[in-house]
């Protein structure tokens, strides 16, 4: 066995699980099983090596150069790669060093070319126990490091809805054999591993992934151990407590932030030297918004899957990825204290205010670059030299744009110690780095001339010897006076004097006889191998001193790093505050009044997405009034416009708790601890769920989790069945909310279902509105208007004649339609359907009952425990009694 293929087995011991790309030369090869595999993923040539006499093993490679495109590939097929470079300069017993340098998984990314640069790669740890989970994250890309811990029964229902908010690239969990002694399982969970790994933990993990596709790596449960990751958070950050960071008493949330950290130890710990803090948060104190809502509400994707159509590629002005970045964490994270609410809407309206300002900014901010990643990939060794001009160009423009913040509003402005930091990274950028420098460190001349004297004095003498090589054939030609003599170069011989054959006689006495052609004779001088080893020995050396320049350089830029993280992060809100002034100045958008109360008043209000993409016919603003616990039934005809009126209802109020101006003339909105939308028909077949039963189970999740200061936005409850069951449970759910204690919440509840407009006459906090409909000589216009009052018909035929429905299937639709109507209205049916439905549904609590009268007046506090179990009997005996 050879000794190269010796140290690759020893190699791929340690990462078997991973594919090894193995540095060899200007590739990067595998072997054996990884080769199959990448030739297949890949689709490139699968050969084979000699490892012994007779014997031979799959073998594929790629282009170093060309590497980071292939690894991208592999990554997005859910594979990992360990990257193995040459680390030694020097061969060690006839064989060149090698080492694994990182590991490259779906969570630990920092290349630019295989991120979305306008959303985060966060690479989340999770741990559990009994209705208590811990969770962290981090995006090694930008430094962001953050946990929580969550506690109560809905603990792992609150873990979803952060994952799904997260939407983690890898997720991080303890897997079932904790006596291993391997340092990681890096391979990522799949099929019935991943589901076996889930029940050793108790949890169902394919449950509370549903709709994240993100890979499962499983660790050996040391990581996760509390007390171990305690001291691996403290070693790396180099405190003596975590009270600092505000997680101390938070096990699990440490559990998983540990675990973290030891997996970039194994896999990027070029990444650690970024990790300078660690944040903790609380989800109660943002809105909680489900997986349902963000799909309904169309925040990042619209229903086709798309950017375009939703809710950000309206509010998406940013012009720097770290501000794209940040507003969409607003936007999926809105904020439910008003404190932190009014500074956002404060710093838009400073900038809505002042025009020429703002467009000043802006066209500054143009020339910024992704800082964030840049400082990161720069702070750990692997920047690439045009990379760091880039890099420069945007540092050199933050004194400018500070300088122009600072004198209108301090507040805003960049702090000093971070407008330093660029200014003295950008300049030894500067000093260090030509301005058109070679693609990589491959190449010398990346190093600028009076950088390093030891550098420039090589150089010198390199150009020294160069000349003399190049005046070689000349002077030599007058010297000897043979006008067939040349100076040539090949990769065998190195550099030589070539005399035709006929003048080979008349060659000085010094030149020494090194190769016989047909026609000629080459010959060197001791003098011309001294200046050959000169100047190839001196682009070695160049190459050599280049690179260790290089990485000073990027060890000098990490030790800045965390400051010019910081005017980063400033810039990013800087972006971001100007982008949604911007935003509202072109769509007329206007500032909420935000209040503690429980109301909402929105004036002309109007759809942030439908009202810029509606063409046929303008959009038709229209009002929301709702105060404490009110509950509208809104009916009218399909294709009316009740969806649209119901989202952007919704979408108002969370942009507002996100910090933005809203589309309309005037808001003002009591903050809402969660939005819950339960909007459109779908069915889950891979679970197999009906669009019925979906429609249920997210109607009983709403119901479960609401409060009463939660907006609840309820399409079309019920029509996944018959008409009465639909009927019956839409009218049930009314009930329950309006009159449930813990419930009352502002509901906007659009139906079908007309007859439920009867229920306005037996709750109090019930009002129903309509869409407006003109009708005129048989033709059936929709007004697009929402009116006081409820519809009494559908005009389900008309849509249905819209949609281009065969006449014939019309006509007979209306007659079947009368002759239906008519047996409603007739003995048959003892009444209209809506009587029916209305006596054969009674209230789940009667206002007027006396028992719910004697609830009220009794002093609980000063009830014993007997005294209330024989209330609770007197009350059960006397609704027995009742007929």
């Amino acid at each position: 066995m050879t000794p190269v293929r010796e140290q690759y087995l020893r190699i791929k011991k340690q990462y078997p699980d991973v594919i090894v790309f193995f540095r060899l030369g200007d590739f990067y090869e595998t072997f054996d099983a990884d080769a199959r595999l990448i030739a297949a993923e890949l689709d490139i040539v699968l050969t084979s090596r000699p490892v012994a006499k007779g014997e031979r093993v799959p073998m594929a490679g790629v282009p170093f150069h060309a590497a980071d495109g292939y690894i991208a590939r592999l990554i997005g097929k859910g594979h990992k790669v360990a990257v193995c470079e040459q680390t030694g300069d020097d061969p060690k017993n006839g064989l060149m060093q090698r080492d694994v340098v990182r590991v490259v998984t779906p969570g630990t990314i920092v290349e630019s070319n295989m991120l979305d640069a306008r959303r985060n790669n966060y690479l989340v740890a999770l741990t559990f126990q009994p209705e208590r989970a811990g969770l962290a994250y981090v995006d090694i890309s930008t430094g962001e490091f953050a946990v929580t811990q969550l506690t109560g029964p809905d603990a792992l229902g609150t873990l979803q809805r952060e994952l799904d908010r997260l939407q983690p690239a890898e997720l991080l969990v303890a897997g079932p054999a904790p006596h291993s002694t391997q340092p990681a399982s890096l391979a990522p969970s799949r099929g019935k591993h991943k589901e076996a790994v889930a029940h050793s933990m108790g949890v169902d993990l394919q449950a509370l992934t549903e709709g994240i596709h993100s890979p499962v790596s499983t660790l050996p449960a040391w990581h996760f151990d509390t007390d171990t990751a305690r001291q691996t958070l403290l070693d790396h950050f180099k405190v003596g407590t975590l009270d600092g960071f505000g997680c101390a008493g938070m096990p699990l949330a440490i559990s998983a932030a540990g675990a973290i950290v030891q997996y970039l130890r194994d896999t990027q710990p070029g990444a650690l030297a970024q990790l300078v803090n660690l944040r903790s948060y609380s989800t109660d104190q943002y809105m909680l918004l489900d997986s349902a809502t963000r799909r309904n509400l169309e925040l990042a994707r619209s229903m086709r899957g798309t950017a375009q159509g939703s809710l950000s590629s309206v509010l998406d002005c940013t012009l720097t990825p770290m501000g794209g970045r940040l507003l969409h964490t607003w936007l999926n994270q809105p904020l439910i204290d008003r404190t932190a609410i009014e500074t956002r809407l404060e710093a838009v309206q400073f900038f809505f205010d002042r025009a020429p300002l703002r467009a000043e900014l802006r066209q500054a901010l143009r020339a910024i670059g992704d800082l964030e990643r840049m400082t990161n990939r720069a702070a750990q060794g692997v920047a690439q030299p045009r990379e760091l001009v880039a890099f420069r160009m945007s540092l050199e423009k933050v004194p400018a744009l500070a300088a122009l913040l600072s004198a209108e509003h301090s507040a805003l402005s960049l702090s000093a110690e971070a407008v330093g930091a660029s200014q003295e990274v950008a300049g030894w950028i500067a000093a260090a780095i030509g301005d058109e420098p070679p693609a990589t460190l491959n190449d010398a001349g990346v190093i600028r001339g009076g950088y390093s004297a030891e550098l420039d004095a090589i150089a010198q003498s390199s150009r020294d010897a160069r000349n003399w090589v190049a005046n070689l054939e000349r002077t030599e030609r007058e010297r000897t006076g043979i006008r067939t003599l040349k100076v040539g170069y090949n990769q065998v011989f190195g550099y030589y004097i070539e005399i035709s054959r006929g003048q080979a006689e008349n060659a000085p006495a010094n030149y020494i006889r090194k190769q016989t052609l047909t026609n000629a004779e080459r010959f060197i001088t001791p003098e011309l191998k001294e200046y050959e080893s000169l100047i190839l020995n001196a682009q070695e050396r160049i190459l050599d001193l280049e690179r260790q320049e290089y990485k000073q350089l990027l060890r000098q830029i990490g030790a800045r790093s965390a400051d010019v993280l910081s005017a980063a992060q400033m810039l990013a809100q800087l972006d971001t505050h100007c982008a949604l002034a911007e935003v509202a100045v072109l769509n007329r958008y206007v500032r909420p009044r935000m209040t503690d109360g429980r109301e909402l008043e929105i004036v002309a209000g109007r759809h942030p997405v439908v009202e810029l993409s509606a063409r046929d016919e303008p959009f038709v603003p229209n009002d929301v009034r709702m105060s404490d616990g009110e509950l509208v039934v809104l009916t009218g005809p399909n294709m009316a416009g009740k969806t649209t009126y119901l989202r952007q209802a919704a979408l108002i109020v969370l942009m507002a708790q996100a910090g933005s101006f809203v589309p309309a003339d005037a808001a003002t909105i009591g903050i809402v601890d969660r939005i819950f939308t339960r909007v459109g028909a779908q069915d889950d077949i891979s679970a197999g769920q009906s669009t019925f039963m979906v429609e249920m189970v997210e109607t009983a999740n709403i119901l479960h989790h609401a409060t009463a200061r939660s907006l609840l936005i309820l399409d079309e409850i019920g029509r996944g069945t018959s008409t009465y069951d639909g009927l019956s449970i839409a009218w049930a759910v009314i009930e329950y909310i309006h009159n449930h204690p813990r419930l009352q919440a502002k509901t906007l509840f659009a139906t079908h279902y007309h007859e439920l407009i009867a229920l306005a006459d037996r709750l109090p906090r019930v009002r129903n509105y309509n869409v407006a409909v003109s009708e005129a000589d048989g033709k059936v216009t929709f007004l697009r208007r929402i009116v006081s009052g409820g519809a009494d018909r559908s005009y389900g035929i008309h849509v249905a004649q819209m949609a281009g429905l065969p006449r014939p299937i019309i006509h007979r639709a209306e007659e079947i339609l009368r002759e239906l109507e008519t047996q409603a209205a007739g003995p048959r049916l003892q009444g209209s359907v809506r009587q029916s439905a209305a006596a054969a549904q009674p209230a789940l609590f009667d206002l007027s009952d006396p028992i719910v009268e004697e609830l009220k007046a009794l002093d609980l506090e000063a009830l014993s425990p007997l005294e209330a179990l024989n209330k609770l009997y007197q009350w059960q005996s006397a609704a027995r009694r009742r007929p």
